[in-house]
């Protein structure tokens, strides 16, 4: 166990509340082992009716997945040591994906890759007025992993594909009408609400809708139409050609926001969500994830757009290919292709 993670239980209730708050409470291998290892224990416990996950301090729930420990395997060992921490991840999001019981999610503030990978899943995902949700992962080199093949690709129209692909940041309104959140709740409520369910756990959904408040209109569905339009297309450089075309100051702006983006990583994000949108299982989506996954924290524009944004800070990740012309559908193919039996990525 690590004290980077708290686990307790309350009652009838298990509780994992993140305890990394200088890192915004990203992920790291212990972390998800000791989560992996509470769930298991509580999933054929008859004294544990329901879970509650939220973060122990700090200004977000969960910031995402050490990815500079990942980089560091990447340039180190192959590989490997990344490998093995998606192995794991991955089963600690199926598991809470087919969690017999209910889990409440709290995603009050920076709820970001990995942290949506531990939110998405839960039964119950609240947000608050803080909450700042995001896959950025294009921006670092990285697929949108922890289940985004198959959550992103179920959002309504094109807004998986545009969320995917910009790394646009969701506030809680905009959450909640997407369907990402399944209740909104002011920040000060949450306290109450988890003494609630711990009292009362076979009340969840009547708590929450006690302590729901009514959000702001949600900017992101007046662009509804926009996205729907101009991200219509599964072809990266179709989806570029609409913007420009289209002209609005709307459109430039996305536009400049998918230039800084990884050409590579832009392309096999909206493969991700082609193959993830036709998985038939959770477990399925996440197969397809891992081998994408450890194959692209090989490829230089991980390593890259890890050390431009978060090492050296210097925000100039130079992506090789620089344009998506330089993509190939074979260098694409190659990044979702099986692994050896052996290798492959299965569940608890």
């Amino acid at each position: 166990m690590t004290d980077e993670v708290h686990i307790h239980v309350h009652g009838k209730v298990g509780h994992i509340s993140l305890n990394r708050p200088k890192a915004i409470h990203s992920l790291t291998l212990p972390m998800c082992e000791a989560m992996l290892a509470a769930l298991a224990g509580w999933r054929d416990d008859p004294a544990i009716e329901a879970v509650i996950v939220d973060h122990a301090e700090g200004r977000g729930f969960c910031a995402g997945g050490d990815v500079v420990l990942m980089r560091g395997s990447a340039l180190e060992d192959g590989g490997a040591l990344g490998r093995r921490f998606f192995h794991t991840e991955y089963r600690l999001n199926h598991l809470m994906f087919t969690f017999p019981k209910p889990i409440v999610a709290m995603m009050d503030g920076i709820t970001m890759g990995g942290g949506v990978g531990i939110s998405q899943p839960a039964k119950y995902r609240v947000a608050t007025e803080n909450t700042r949700f995001a896959m950025p992962e294009t921006g670092i080199g990285l697929i949108c992993d922890v289940g985004g093949g198959w959550y992103l690709s179920r959002l309504p129209g094109r807004i998986g594909q545009f969320l995917g692909l910009t790394g646009a940041r969701l506030d809680g309104s905009e959450c909640l009408w997407a369907g990402l959140a399944s209740h909104y709740l002011p920040s000060d409520a949450l306290a109450e609400a988890k003494a609630r369910i711990v009292a009362q756990p076979d009340r969840i959904e009547a708590i929450l809708a006690e302590l729901s408040a009514e959000p702001p209109a949600p900017r992101l569905a007046g662009n509804k139409d926009n996205i729907d339009r101009l991200f219509a297309s599964d072809v990266f450089e179709d989806i570029l050609a609409a913007l420009t075309a289209d002209g609005s100051e709307w459109a430039g702006k996305e536009l400049k926001t998918l230039g800084t983006k990884s050409p590579m990583t832009c392309k096999l994000v909206l493969r991700q969500l082609q193959l993830g949108g036709a998985a038939g299982t959770f477990a399925e989506n996440m197969a397809m994830e891992y081998r994408a996954a450890g194959r692209a924290i090989m490829l230089p524009d991980f390593a890259e757009g890890v050390r431009a944004l978060l090492v050296d800070k210097t925000g100039d990740p130079q992506w090789q290919p620089a344009a998506p012309e330089g993509v190939s559908e074979e260098m694409v193919e190659a990044v979702f292709a099986p692994l050896p039996e052996d290798e492959e990525w299965h569940p608890l």
